[in-house]
């Protein structure tokens, strides 16, 4: 298969494997694949799996026809992308392996040779040069394993990413990429989101058209969207809105619950309810929802004084892939010393940011009145948001949503007629209580304030501790004339028409300008409610919060020069320029400060 005019793809189909790595079913097979870039000088990425050994040989012979590859580069030494390395050296006895330094450590581990004499050993940022190509390569540790390196191609602009990106499925399987690349990731990379998040900044840097995984499709078109998945993935965000119920059942009583929980939930508005019977569904199935809602519901019965081994299994999965940032409700079952809900929740004590219910639901053997007001009392904690997020359902005159106003940080919606648009600001206040007015602060140079001014209204939407840095960068990195910041997005609407976020708020309101206040840089909008919903319980972010907890904390390390207050953008250099704008979050000078 021609990928560019240089690039051809060589790997393999398996469809006779049924579990990989001895634990994921694939039902449509696997790919293992691998490249030749044909230059004045030729390199192979990768190998495939040992089974597959002479097929593999085939497809490189065909595509270097009467020449010989120069070069093998080695990413990764899982055995499905390695193991015919030793093979290929004997085929090609003037090729070199060009790999990490961990990686020829493995090779000896693994063949008996870290081939001494013929390798070259690369680290971040080294090159390759084979003719017209050049290709850099970037160290991607613990994504999935020490030894990883990613690969660019500057000609072509291809990023060679590893198991980054990559799918169950065959090359050939008619499938959805999101639902197998979502249960690959989850199940096998998973517990590297940090990592993953360190790859995704170096990457951002790069001009990529082309995505090259060693599973999976090639990637050639809307990259924006599989990397957004991944950007989502690993930083532990909600992907989907929605609720997640995992349960086992010994005699029924608890399954009974766990239904009426899904009703309750799907009655009051609950935009999806996916519910997982541990000991028929497949593991990995129920893991990848588990991280794909932002909210789930843990139901089992007491088992030997602890908990029922699906569930066990269940909830260590979670805890070793690093669980967090979730919403979670309990049902525990117990015919004489119910003890299940006490053991989830120790299991669960080491992963962050879990917000628990108030409402435990305590069945004792088989379900009663009280539980049946448990389940209810529960369903109505999950559903606060879907509740006030629905016109129908919402009340639309909680004016305790003006209690979450504090020193925070909001999101100010508006629209200009032809989009939505949204910035971050942080001057939000209530001036007077009867009637009730809201002074909302907002730089000139901002298109917001440019839209406001023109047409009136405005909704602020407070920000509550879950929202992720990928919002901020959204709502306050860029400017809302040249990008559009909801596309992709489906928001809300309140009854003014403007938009107001899904997620990551727990109250909004709707403004309407009644006073302007020209405060020279900026402009001070008093504005009357005309709308105010509380979306949930969730604390309000302050900006300490988000300087503590939510901004990256900027690698300085070994660096002279200064750093951005906002966003942690570093500039190197003894003199800062008066007049130097941060190309992330486009504050100027005064935002930076000199690295200590």
């Amino acid at each position: 298969m021609e990928i560019t005019n240089d690039i051809r793809y060589v790997g393999v189909n398996d469809r006779e494997i049924e579990l990989f790595e001895g634990q994921y079913v694939v039902p449509n097979g696997m790919a293992y694949n691998s490249y030749v870039i044909l230059d004045d000088k030729i390199a192979v990425m990768d190998t495939v799996d040992g089974r597959f050994t002479h097929e593999w040989l085939d497809n490189l012979s065909a595509a270097l026809g009467d020449r010989q590859p120069d070069y093998l580069i080695v990413q990764h030494m899982e055995p499905d992308h390695s193991a015919n390395i030793a093979k290929f050296m004997q085929v090609y006895p003037n090729a070199v392996i060009v790999s990490s330094a961990k990686a020829f450590t493995m090779m000896q581990n693994f063949f008996g040779t870290d081939f001494a004499e013929r390798r070259v050993v690369v680290g971040e940022g080294d090159t390759l040069a084979l003719g017209k190509h050049v290709l850099t390569f970037v160290t991607a540790p613990m994504v999935h394993w020490p030894e990883v390196i990613v690969t660019y191609d500057s000609t072509d602009k291809v990023l060679f990413s590893a198991d980054g990106f990559g799918k169950f499925g065959a090359l050939d399987a008619d499938e959805d990429w999101a639902c197998e690349a979502r249960r690959y990731y989850f199940g096998i990379v998973g517990k590297y989101g940090a990592q993953v998040q360190a790859l995704l900044k170096k990457a951002a840097t790069l001009d990529i058209q082309t995505i090259c995984p060693l599973h999976g499709p090639i990637l050639t078109e809307n990259l924006g969207y599989y990397i957004g998945l991944y950007d989502t993935w690993s930083s532990y965000s909600v992907e989907s809105e929605g609720i997640v119920i995992a349960y086992t059942s010994v005699y029924g009583n608890t399954k009974k619950a766990v239904e009426l929980l899904a009703e309750k939930l799907k009655a009051k508005g609950c935009p999806k309810v996916v519910v997982n019977d541990l000991a028929r569904v497949d593991m990995a199935e129920a893991v990848e929802d588990a991280f794909r809602y932002g909210k789930i519901v843990l139901a089992t019965t007491t088992y030997n004084a602890e908990i029922f081994p699906f569930m066990r299994e269940f909830i260590n999965h979670l805890t070793e892939r690093g669980f967090k940032n979730k919403t979670v409700g309990l049902i525990e079952n117990g015919s004489w010393a119910p003890l299940a809900a006490k053991t989830m929740r120790t299991m669960l004590e080491e992963c962050k940011n879990l917000t628990f219910a108030d409402t435990t639901v305590k069945i004792m053997s088989a379900m009663n009145d009280e539980n049946k007001a448990q389940i209810e009392a529960l369903a109505d904690e999950l559903t606060k948001e879907y509740v006030a997020q629905n016109d129908k359902t919402a009340n639309k005159n909680d004016l305790t949503a003006l209690f979450k106003i504090g020193y925070g940080l909001y999101v100010v919606t508006s629209n200009d007629g032809k989009k939505d648009n949204g910035l971050i600001v942080n001057t939000v206040s209530q001036v007077t209580s009867s009637p009730n007015r809201v002074a909302v602060c907002i730089n000139k140079q901002n298109y917001s304030h440019h839209v406001i001014k023109q047409t009136g209204i405005m909704n602020v939407n407070c920000l509550s501790v879950d929202a992720p840095f990928s919002l901020f960068e959204n709502f306050g990195f860029q400017s809302g004339r040249t990008v559009d910041k909801f596309a992709d997005k489906e928001p809300f609407r309140s009854d003014n028409g403007l938009a107001f976020l899904p997620n990551y708020i727990n109250s909004f309101m709707s403004l309407k300008v009644e006073q302007y206040v020209d405060l020279d840089t900026h402009g001070m909008f008093i504005c009357s409610v005309t709308e105010a919903r509380v979306i949930s319980d969730k604390e309000t972010m302050t900006y300490t919060y988000y300087q503590d907890n939510v901004k990256p904390k900027p690698n300085t390390e070994g660096k002279k020069g200064w750093v951005c207050k906002v966003c942690g953008y570093v500039y190197e250099g003894d003199k800062l320029p008066d007049d130097f704008v941060c190309p992330l979050c486009k504050h100027g000078a005064a935002d930076f400060e000199p690295i200590k």
